[in-house]
């Protein structure tokens, strides 16, 4: 495709964004200076043509890696080298931090988990051997010359992504890149061109030779995006999320000929997108555990789907399953403890809200639903609210109401009682003391009856409730 001019209200873009970062010419006098090119690359480019906020800074140049360092040396505040394998050399200058890295003509080896890096001599090679158009633009410095070999600017005027080169070398070269144009359907909101939804259909069983680390990294990108949804479809339409997450192309249940049962895979997205609608309920936004959460709220439906007479389709028992299958994709896809336990704790319990009929708590109920829930409680309301994706507005308006009650019941139970913090009205030390027993199971039986009283009864004075321990101990 033919480059596209740079218009001039594009053009002042570019211009107000050095003019308001005075270090990005100071960085490249120093390497014209010693006889280098060096250039923005990448994402900065795009953002600057597209009009939005940037604080990475990624540069290509000449240099190899420790020639970048000698020219830093005296004008960078720090200097790190963890990406010199890879031609990548950090720096940071006052509030700023960059990636310098050598031109490069990076290519997987066909069974290799990792590219076999070869520094490149030209800009121009450098940028053809980018993941697509839009990030194939550069601005050299400090002269600011634009560069647009491949029709980055057409693409972003076309809203479309293509690559520098053909799909097929540019995916053999980084199999990841066939989800970054997923992830970048849902950031920019392009539509992958035929060609490249083509390649990545035919190639995506090459994802397989990247690490778990790389695709969850890629995945979190998405999923943290404005509209992970269409990265999603994408990733499903093309065949690779059978690859990395095989457990949301498996929602496409097959409908039975009377639709007795929702869309589950449809279901999914619509939870996911409603959740993300509540998420200035939480403290930080986006929110990766809750995203997560929402989108596999449902992967126990499969294996748990079941026609039973008088035409009815069932899932029981789907929120404990889909925890299970949650802990071992997450573990797989290198996800941290805590973020597998929280994800895992909202799945499964996700349908409590609904054991509990048209809202007839308890105040037991409502102790035992928080004390489940634990510091995921904000959450778990978001994805209860969002797991109601109903068409029938007096069933909707019904639940929301229902769930607006359990939340009034939650703040006063909270207020009265510390519910965030329920624990028996006896501790350990004072179970021993009180029955004339030694450290071991017997006391952690002891402290659960002490619990569980606690959440029936409310709190106790400590005259109450070692009466009650001592006719549970005379009775056991």
């Amino acid at each position: 495709m033919p480059p596209t001019s740079l218009t001039p209200d594009r053009r002042a873009r570019i211009d107000a964004e050095l003019d308001a970062n005075p270090f990005l010419a100071e960085v490249g006098a120093l390497f014209e200076a010693a006889g280098h090119e060096l250039a923005i690359v990448g994402g900065p480019v795009r953002d600057a043509v597209l009009g939005r906020p940037g604080n990475d800074w990624d540069f290509t140049t000449s240099a190899r890696p420790e020639q970048i360092e000698s020219i830093a040396a005296s004008w960078a505040d720090a200097i790190w080298d963890i990406g010199r394998e890879f031609g990548t050399i950090g720096l940071r200058k006052g509030d700023h931090q960059l990636e310098i890295t050598t031109y490069r003509t990076d290519a997987y080896d066909e069974a290799s988990r990792k590219p076999e890096v070869r520094f490149g001599d030209t800009l121009d090679g450098d940028l053809s051997r980018r993941d697509f158009a839009v990030n194939a633009m550069a601005i050299r410095l400090p002269s600011r010359e634009f560069v647009d070999l491949f029709g980055g600017l057409a693409d972003i005027d076309a809203q479309v992504l293509r690559t520098p080169v053909t799909p097929e070398q540019s995916f053999s070269d980084d199999p990841l890149r066939m989800m970054r144009a997923a992830r970048f359907a849902a950031q920019l909101g392009f539509t992958a061109a035929p060609e490249v939804v083509a390649a990545m259909t035919r190639m995506a069983e090459r994802l397989e030779i990247v690490s778990a680390e790389r695709i969850r990294d890629e995945l979190d990108k998405l999923l943290l995006s404005d509209r992970p949804v269409d990265g999603l479809r994408l990733l499903v339409e093309t065949g690779l999320a059978e690859q990395m997450l095989p457990e949301l192309p498996a929602l496409i249940l097959e409908r039975d000929e009377h639709h007795r049962h929702k869309d589950v895979y449809e279901h999914s997205l619509i939870v996911l997108e409603q959740a993300i609608a509540l998420e200035d309920r939480l403290e930080t936004a986006p929110d990766l555990v809750i995203r997560l959460a929402a989108l596999l709220h449902d992967i126990g439906k499969p294996r748990t789907r079941r026609f039973v007479e008088g035409g009815t389709v069932t899932f029981h028992h789907h929120d404990v399953v889909g925890a299970k299958m949650a802990r071992k994709r997450l573990k797989a896809l290198r996800y941290s403890n805590d973020v597998i336990d929280q994800v895992a704790t909202l799945i499964e319990l996700h349908l409590r809200f609904h054991g509990y009929g048209s809202g007839e708590w308890t105040d037991s109920a409502v102790r035992r639903y928080v004390r489940d829930a634990g510091d995921q409680l904000e959450r778990l309301h978001i994805l209860t609210r969002a797991d109601c994706t109903t068409r029938n507005q007096r069933k909707a308006l019904r639940l929301q109401r229902t769930y607006d009650e359990l939340e009034h019941r939650i703040a006063v139970l909270a207020e009265q009682e510390e519910l965030g913090s329920i624990r028996p009205d006896l501790d350990g030390a004072q179970i021993m003391s009180i029955l004339g027993i030694e450290p071991g199971p017997e006391v952690g039986e002891a402290y659960r009856f002490l619990l569980d009283l606690r959440m029936d009864r409310g709190p106790l004075s400590e005259a109450d409730a070692t009466e009650a321990l001592l006719a549970f101990w005379a009775a056991r």
